[in-house]
């Protein structure tokens, strides 16, 4: 046998042994990668658990209202039966006034703005709780909300509208900041005076 020979033989085993250890290795890469995968979608490992939305829900016309403030005055359910009419939104609409007037100067005005104001939602009856616990906070945004209104903006009603959307969006700032979620719909003006 000429060493060539010898060489070919020896190479034989060792090129097979290679190839089965290589197939070996992705096999088992292959069952290791599976087994994990399947670790992790069953939430075994590395999964976040999942949270069911907790957040306010709509609450449409008719539905009860699981976190509804009890009626003033009373018990629950004492006096007139509240009825929903046919057409508009579909969801109940809950108002939440707010006890004191806002009062501020306009931006570049030796001008003052005093409001009383209400806001609207159609979410569940978190959102009036969030309103009252949180109303300290709230009160100072839309006061800074106020504060950097120009007069000429209050004297028209597109600039009225314009600041309930200002005025809007600070509410929910605050509530998403607070409780990680707003759910106020709109805000009203119930009074409305600038000297």
């Amino acid at each position: 046998m000429s060493s060539k020979d010898k060489t070919e033989k020896a190479d034989k085993p060792k090129g097979k042994g290679m190839i089965v250890m290589a197939g070996m290795a992705v096999a088992m890469l292959g069952i290791g990668g599976g087994g994990a995968f399947a670790l992790v979608k069953t939430g075994v490992i590395g999964g976040e658990k999942k949270h069911e939305d907790n957040s306010p829900k709509l609450i449409h016309k008719g539905e009860e209202d699981p976190y509804a403030p009890k009626a003033e005055g009373g018990k629950e359910g004492e006096g007139g039966h509240e009825v929903e009419g046919e057409g508009g939104s579909p969801y109940k609409t809950t108002y939440y006034s707010f006890p004191d007037d806002f009062t501020s100067n306009l931006k570049n005005s030796s001008a003052l703005i005093q409001v009383s104001l209400a806001c609207s939602t159609h979410r569940d009856g978190r959102v009036l709780m969030w309103l009252k616990k949180h109303e300290l906070a709230i009160r100072s945004a839309m006061l800074a909300v106020l504060a950097d209104t120009p007069e000429e903006d209050i004297n028209t009603i597109e600039g009225k509208e314009r600041l309930q959307k200002r005025l809007t969006a600070a509410i929910n700032k605050e509530l998403t900041d607070a409780e990680g979620f707003g759910g106020v719909d709109a805000v009203y003006f119930k009074s409305f005076l600038v000297q």
